[in-house]
Formats: structure tokens, sequence, C-alpha cells
């Protein structure tokens, strides 16, 4: 289709003008229409200026407009001026008008409108571009105009008045338009046998506009209301266009017997209301017809025809200029509706439209503020396009789809019906429906308006059908799928075409899915997929592979697609086929989808890992995945390999599997290698097995470990701050202080690397800025703590025990007990206060005096020690070690003042601190030392009440042995006050009792000890046994 512009602007300057000349006339009519005296005149008046619109617009819009279209437009301009002014005199509410002044006004307005007239006749023929209707129309009313006579017929008062409505009988009709065509095309009607109907009149337009003013109430131009009207002034309708029954213009004219022509479907209407042929006679005439047949009067038809779309091509620039102007709601809604008529009659009227400029005017008007004329430009645009894939594209390219989308989403149900039925058809066009999908939020707010169904089954109707229509584009249906509605590429994936499946599992594979929706995929389409992975395509199997692992990896789907057979063919992917044989990719895709269902508890017992009967569990599984890890290069393998092995670890069986292969192999090393890949999530993975495997090969992987190039130090890899610490550098924290603590190879290692004031200093500052400044900031503090419990284990060795004393380790674990919020850290805490509290006998020695002391290598910040260097006290005789007892160089819990904090963690939830904390306070009753001494201390800080509760609250068989071990030894050494103490405790004979039925061997003899001490039980007779 093409689109011929039948006129263009070629001034700006005339074009405003023209329009502000339009704009006045509008307003003079509106006062007119207030006038009360001499009121059938200036009706009249407003009668002449209305017929002055077209020409106006003829002048403005022509596509050849003459030289003087300057002088023309301005003489008109400067006239009405001239006509406003005059009009402005009759509305002066402090200054009546007399007779005689009102007499002179409409004498000049009569010198004015024949000006006017004037003005029209300069137009030169070639304007109207041989369009001889408008030429003799316009011609016509110049003449008109330029015989004008207004007769004043009545006094009236001084005062003028005005009325909002004007009455009828004061209204002075129209007459009839003459005949404007040539003689060759005269139609003769006997007025004898038609009824002659008169024109539409433009006073009735002022009076209706009137009445909507008062309405309304608002101060606009509201006589441009019937602008569309106008065109009927151009091109004056004739008597014979008119049915004599239905009284409008006929679409199909038939002529009866007797000569009379009638619209085809009221004449056939009128004669099935006889039922004798004898009897039907003409309607109008009266005269009886001996037949019904009619005639189509093809002449007719066609003068009518062309009357109409001669006239409908003048309605069409009027309603462009109501738009131009859009002085008011009502204007505008009269011109759309208007158009709409006009393009419902004929298919090509929708070209004049467009080629008039009106589609940018309908555009803009898409933001107007009343909510019928947006939605009477959608419905006017939908009808544009309607059946028009050119014209489609010609709206899409000069409108924002984005407005179109807020309008979608609009709180008035109206407006939203209109875009959803607007976009409706721009989807149906093949070349739209990506820009439609590429406009922001687009697809998403369909989606939302399609699953609302229940607030709006219509929008959610037409939203539905318009993303069927986008579905044509693939983009179209990732979007859909990016935001949540994935049955479109669901049902592509599973019923297009080949290159349609691969390319929509391609997009699944790429696409980050929330769980729902990998849940969703997995039932829908889980068995399509596994069938493209068993496909002999590459291209194929590498799309289904990345859509499973997708999919795999939220771990409910685990069942369901274990269901449908994918594990062992993962398997068979892993160990049946060579690397050579297979992409390395489908390698490292099969173990990603494999490790997924392993990490959701999928029973690695039943999986195959050949065709021979080998569970994944087996030697065999476990040697090729370290196979695998030694000989591969791709990262992401590796990490799925790994995981494996850290799913296989949590069965005992796949455990002594996995150990064995390791002592047996040079696993060791390859894991202990790849801890410093550069692949941050490898190394993470491989710690993480490591430290699993620790407790079982410890000794091995410290061999390891230590003839390793770079190691142990790169473990101890400092953070740039606490808030920048990585979950790498506090697993390999974690795994140094997993890694058997008694083995001084390692312990040296770390020594001899100076790690201590490094791990002193990191701990001041996570417990100065809390843990959490990071994530990983807890795991990291637990993992440097039991490095340093490390050194207290081997204290046996000068140099860990020189490190010891030199940072005060004593003081550090006592303030770490209370001081933290990690339990492990207060377990750890209580232990390393155990081993060196256990050193304290062998160290304490009759008091010295020393001239000269060593210097300190370092000196521990005040939040991690009791004292001061400069404030040290000398040491003094401990009664419990039985020598000079200090913290810092015989490490004494009571110089600490430890024993008060081991206390209160015995009221901790936690029972492993509880029994560490109580494991470093026994060390204080160990025979070794002075245990009467440390019996009447304890008692002093009433600690065998805390041992009490302690047997009250846990059950633990560990925990019980220990507190009946101190209360056995608070019972024989604590004198009376200790044995009115414990027997007060109502709770503790049924514990005792518990443990001397139930318990192991040295429970019950310690159960037995008390509950004789207690006299719950007999002690036996001297006399008895000796006999």
């Amino acid at each position: 289709m093409q689109y011929f512009f039948f006129f263009q602007i070629k001034n700006t300057s005339f074009a405003s003008v023209s329009e502000s000349l339009l704009a006045d006339i509008s307003s003079i009519i509106e006062s007119v229409e207030c006038i009360q005296a001499e009121q059938e005149n200036f009706v009249e008046l407003g009668c002449y200026l209305y017929r002055v619109f077209p020409a106006i617009m003829e002048l403005q819009f022509s596509e050849n407009p003459p030289k003087n279209t300057k002088v023309i437009v301005e003489s008109l301009s400067m006239n009405v001026n001239l006509v406003k002014d005059l009009v402005g005199e009759c509305h002066k509410e402090n200054h009546p008008v007399s007779d005689a002044e009102l007499v002179q006004i409409i004498a000049e307005l009569v010198r004015v409108i024949k000006d006017i007239g004037e003005c029209l006749c300069l137009i030169p023929s070639t304007t109207f571009g041989g369009q001889k209707y408008v030429e003799t129309a316009v011609w016509s009313l110049s003449d008109e105009l330029q015989n004008v006579h207004f007769e004043f017929k009545q006094p009236i008062e001084s005062q003028m008045s005005y009325a909002m409505q004007i009455p009828s009988s004061q209204m002075l009709p129209l007459p009839e338009e003459s005949d404007l065509y040539p003689v060759d095309d005269e139609v003769l009607v006997p007025t004898e046998s038609s009824q002659v109907l008169s024109m539409p009149c433009p006073v009735d337009f002022i009076k209706s506009t009137n009445q909507r003013s008062q309405q309304q109430h608002e101060n606009v131009d509201k006589s441009l209301v019937i602008l569309p009207h106008v065109a009927h002034y151009i091109e004056p309708l004739y008597n014979t266009f008119f049915c004599p029954l239905t009284k409008q213009v006929m679409d199909d004219p038939v002529t009866i017997e007797n000569g009379v022509t009638y619209e085809r479907k009221v004449i056939t209407e009128w004669f099935e209301t006889f039922s004798h042929q004898d009897n039907i006679v003409c309607p109008t005439t009266g005269m009886k017809l001996k037949s019904r047949v009619l005639s189509a009067n093809v002449a007719l038809r066609t003068t009518i025809e062309e009357w109409k779309e001669r006239t409908e091509v003048a309605r069409i620039k009027v309603a462009r200029t109501a738009l131009s102007l859009a002085c008011s709601d009502s204007m505008i809604l009269e011109a759309i509706r208007d158009l709409q008529h006009i393009c419902k009659r004929r298919r090509n009227n929708k070209v004049l439209v467009v080629s008039v400029g009106i589609l940018p005017l309908l555009i803009r008007l898409l933001g107007y503020k009343d909510r019928d004329v947006r939605c009477e430009v959608l419905e006017l645009l939908r009808q544009l396009m309607e059946e028009d894939d050119e014209g489609k594209e010609m709206i899409a390219n000069i409108m924002d789809i984005s407005a179109m989308i807020e309008l979608m989403s609009s709180s008035h149900q109206e407006i939203r019906h209109a875009s959803l039925l607007f976009l409706v058809e721009l989807s149906r066009s093949q070349a739209l429906g990506e820009k439609i999908g590429s406009a922001t939020g687009a697809i998403l707010m369909l989606i939302r308006v399609k699953f609302n169904h229940h607030v709006d089954s219509f929008a959610a109707e037409k939203a539905d059908e318009i993303l069927k229509n986008l579905e044509r584009f693939p983009d179209n249906i990732k979007q859909m799928a990016e935001n949540g509605f994935l049955d479109p590429l669901l049902n592509h994936l599973t019923e297009g075409s080949e290159e349609v499946q691969m390319e929509m599992t391609s997009y699944l594979g790429e696409l980050i899915l929330c769980n729902d929706s990998k849940a969703y995929v997995a039932e829908k389409a889980s068995t399509g997929i596994i069938k493209m992975v068993q496909s002999g395509n590459t291209v194929f199997r590498n799309a289904a592979f990345k859509a499973l692992s997708q999919i795999s990896s939220h771990q409910p789907n685990g069942k369901i697609l274990v269901e449908a057979g994918i594990l062992n063919i993962m398997a068979e992917m892993m160990f049946t086929r060579r690397i050579y044989d297979e992409l390395m990719d489908s390698k490292k895709e099969a173990a990603a989808i494999l490790a997924n269902f392993l990490e959701s508890g999928v029973e690695h017992d039943s999986i195959k890992a050949n065709t021979h009967g080998r569970r994944l569990s087996s030697d065999y599984a476990v040697y090729n995945i370290i196979h695998m890890l030694k000989n591969s290069t791709p990262e992401e393998l590796n990490i799925n390999l790994i995981r494996i092995l850290l799913c296989l670890t949590k069965s005992p069986r796949s455990m002594d599997t996995i150990v064995s292969v390791v002592n047996e192999t040079e696993a060791s090393y390859t894991l202990i290698e790849l801890i410093n890949n550069p692949h941050e999530q490898l190394g993470v993975a491989v710690i993480k097995l490591l430290i699993l495997l620790a407790p079982h090969v410890g000794n091995t992987l410290v061999e390891r470990l230590c003839k390793t190039r770079g190691q142990p130090q790169s473990l101890m890899e400092c953070p740039s701050g606490t808030n920048h610490i990585t979950e790498k550098q506090a697993l390999s924290a974690g795994f140094l202080a997993k890694l058997p603590q008694q083995n001084l190879t390692l312990n040296l290692a770390l020594l001899n690397n100076n790690v201590v004031p490094t791990i002193l200093e990191i701990i001041f500052l996570i417990q100065r800025n809390g843990t959490r400044t990071s994530r990983h900031a807890t795991v990291y503090l637990e993992g440097l703590v039991g490095i340093l419990v490390r050194f207290t284990t081997t204290l046996y060795e000068p140099q860990m025990l020189f490190l010891a004393r030199t940072h005060n380790l004593t003081s550090v674990f006592t303030e770490l007990l209370i001081k933290t919020s990690s339990d492990e850290v207060q377990r750890l805490s209580a232990i390393g206060l155990e081993n060196l509290s256990l050193e304290s006998i062998n160290l304490s020695r009759p008091p010295q005096i020393k001239k000269t002391g060593s210097k300190k290598l370092f000196r521990l910040p005040n939040l991690l020690s009791s004292r001061s260097v400069k404030t040290r006290k000398m040491p003094v005789l401990c009664p419990v070690h039985r020598g000079a007892c200090s913290s810092e160089t015989t490490f004494c819990l009571i110089d600490a003042k430890a024993v008060e904090r081991l206390l209160v963690c015995l009221g901790h939830e936690n029972y492993e601190v509880v029994e560490a904390s109580m494991a470093a306070i026994c060390t204080l009753l160990d025979d070794k030392v002075d245990v009467d001494a440390s019996v009447s201390l304890l008692s002093e800080i009433n600690a065998i009440q805390y041992v009490l509760k302690v047997v009250k609250e846990h059950k633990q068989e560990g925990l019980w042995q220990k507190s009946f071990w101190m209360i056995e030894k608070f019972l024989a050494r604590g004198g009376n006050k200790s044995v009115s103490d414990i027997s007060q405790d109502r709770q503790l004979p049924a514990s005792l009792i518990s443990a001397f039925h139930n318990g192991n061997d040295s429970m019950k003899q310690m159960a037995e000890k008390i509950l004789r001490h207690l006299n719950r039980m007999p002690t036996p007779s001297a006399t008895y046994y000796s006999m």
C-alpha cells in the first residue's frame, strides 16, 4: 500500500496564523450564541463564519498553495479580528449597547462579511487541485458573502442580556443549497412525488453545543464539537439522495414500477406487508402497483457514492483540524468518532486518514488527560491498522510501544481493554512481534495480566492472545521464560522442529531459573531432554546437558529425574566413555548432574558405574574419579568430581574406599596440589574434602603437605581486612586446625613461618570489629584458634614451650573463653587451657630471683592479655602446684584467673563446651597436684554447685564421668561443708542410681563410691571380710 500526502504545510508561520484564525472564529461563534438582542442576525453571522472554516482549511493544506496565500490569510485574519471586536462590544456589562449603537455594529459586521467574501474570491482555481466541487462551493460562498444583508428587525432594550440557550422560535432556517454541478450532472426531481429534506442546520449545531457547555461548565471552545459536520457545507446534499420513507441518504437505491426510488431494504419490507399482489401500493403516491420488481438505480447509487467519497475527504480534513486545535474534550471525541465511522465505511478511507497526517496527532492524544479520548484514540488506531501490515508498521514506527505498555497497566478497565485490543492487532504483524517483545517490561506486564484472570478475565484472555502471537520469535520466548512463563519454551522444546528444539534447549541451559521454575521444567520436559542427551547429535547433547545441569541443581527434582532414568546415563557418560571418544564438556556436565543428584540425597549405592554392575561407591568408580582428577584440565570437571567425592564421604563404606585409595595411590599429592589452583571454587572444594579426610589420613596429608612447595604457608594467606575474609582463607585455617594436632612436623613448619604473631593480630581485629563484618569471619576465627591449640599439644618441644610463654597463650585462651560468640572457639580455648594446665606441675619450681630478663618478641594486645608486661607480677608460691607459678611461665590457671571463667562455661548449653571446660578444671584435681589445696580453693568459689548443675542438665556419659569424678574428690577431701552441699542436692541420687545401673564399669564404680559417701549404700564390714 502506498500513502499519498494530499497536502503539506510549506510555511509554518502560515500554519500558525491559520490555526489561530480558526480558533478565533470558534470563539466568535460561541459568543454570538449568547446574544439575545437581534439574535437571528447574530446567529446568521455565526453560520457564515462556520462556512468559512473549510475554505481556510483548503487554503492551508493545499498541495498547490497560491503565491498570494499570505495576503489572503492576513486579510481574513484582520477581518475576523474586526468581527471579534464588534461582537465583543455587545458583551460589555458595564456599558449597555443602545439601539443606535447596535444598528451601527450590525452595519459594520455586514461590511466586514463582504470583505471576507472578497478575500475568498482571490483564491485561484489551481489551489483546489482539480476538485471542481470544492472550487464551486468556495466561489458560491464568496458571492453569497459579498451580497449579504442583515435587516434590523425589532427594537431592543438598552441593556443587553445573556442566555445560555437559544429558543428554537428565534432560529433562522438555513436555505437549501442549490445544485452546484454543471447542467449535464443535474438531478431533476419532481417536487410533487418527493419529500424534500432540509440540510443540517448550523443553528441547531450551535444550540446543541451550548447545551453541552452548560452541562460541563468549562470555559473552552465548545462550538467546535460539531466541526466534522462542517463538511456538509462544502458538498451540499440533494433531495434525490434521500429515501422518501427513511428520510436518510440511500445506500442501495432501487426504482419501483411507478418511477419512485427507495432504499432497497425498506421498500422490500414494505412489499412484504402485503399478502396479495393486487393490494400493493406505492408508499409515497398511494398508486397501485402491478409488480414487485425492483430496478437498481445505478446512476443515482454511483452519484451518492461519489458524493459520500467527496464528503468523507472533506470530513477527514475537518477532523484533522479539530484534532490539531484540540480545544475541548467533546470536540476531540466528535472528530475521532467521525473518523471511526469513516474508516468503517471504506477501506480506502483509512489510507486517506493516514495520508493527511492524522497519525502523529492521534499518538500525541494517547497522553491526553481525558480517559474517553484515550480509549477512542486506541480504537481508531486499531481500526487503521486492522488487516493492514503496512499500516501496523507505520503506526509502530511513530509511537513508543512502552507508552502502550503503561496504558495496559492503567487502573481504568476501559483503557486497559482498549490498549490490549490495540496490542492484539499490532502483534498479528510478523514484522512487529519482535519490536513489541523488546519494549521494556512489555512481556513481564503481559504475563502479569495473563495470570490475573480472577481480576479481569477479558484482559487476561487478550494478554494470552498477544503472548501467543509473540511466540513466533525465539527472543520473545526466552524473555517469557526469564519472566517466569515457561510454557512457550517447553512447548517448542517438546513439539517444535529439530532446529527449534535445539534452540529452546540451548536457551533453557542459559537461563537462570528460580527453584520453582526448575521444578516445573523437570516435571514437563525432563523426558524430552534426556532423549536429547542420548542423541547422536553432539550439539543437541551439549545443549541438553546444560539444561539438565541447571534443573538438577534443585534438589527436589532428583526424584523426578531419577524416575526418568537419568542416573545410569550420567554414570555411563563419566566412566564408560573415554575422554578422547567424548567431548570433555559432556563429561563435565555429566559430573555436574551426577553431583547434583548425590547432593539431593539420592542413594549412591543404587547408581551403576558401568555395565558390569560396579556401583558408584566401588573401588572402580573411586579410582576412576581420582584418575580423572589427576589427568583432566577443565577446572569445572574437577570441581564436579570433588563434589561427587564429598557426597561419597557421607557413607562410612564409601569413606573407607576413598581413604584406601588415597593411602594406596598418589591421590593425596593430587589433592594437595589442587589447593593452590587459581580457580577459587576448585580450591574451596578440595579443602572441604581434605578436612573430611583429615581424621582418617591426617598424618599422610601432613607428610604430603610439608613436602609440597609453598606449603603450609600458602594456607595462612592473610586477608586484607576482616571484611575481606574469603571462604578459602577460612577453610584453609580450619584444615590446618583439623590435621593431627600432635604432629610435630607440621607444628614446627608453622612455627618456622612465624605464623603466631599474625594469628594473634587477626584474632584481635576480629574480636574488635565483630564477626558480622564477613560471613566467613566466624569460621576463620575458629580455624585460627584451632591452630593455636596445636602448639599446646607439643609443649615437650622446647621451641613450642618458648612460643607458649612468649605469647602468653594462657591469657589468650582465658580471654577467648568469654569474649566470643562462637561455641567452637570456647571449646578450643578450654582444650588449650587443659593442655597448658597439664604442664603446670612440671614447670612449677621454687621461686628464684632473676637479675635480667629476656626481651619479649611480641607484646599481646590488651584485649587478649590480662595484664601488661610492664606491670607483670613476680612469681608467687602456688598452693596447688607447690611452687612459683604464673600464667605466663607455668601456665597456671589460678594465676590467670581462668578457673572462674571455666566454671561459667559449665553453664553453657553446648555439652562439648561444658565437657572441655570441665576437663580443664579437672587438671587442678590431678593426683600430681595438692588436691586438698585445690578442693579448698574450688570450694571457696562454690565450684561444686556448677558441677551438680551439669549432672542435672546434661546426660552425656563423658560429662557424667568427669562430674562424678570431681564430686568424689570433693566428698573425700572437701570436709563437712562439701558433704553437706552435695547431700542437699535432691536430683543427684537419682542420677547416681541411673549410672550405677546403666553406666560402664568406671561410672558404676564412681557412682557406688558416691552413694556410700551419701549413706545410700552399705559399707562392707572389715569383720565380714576377715571372716
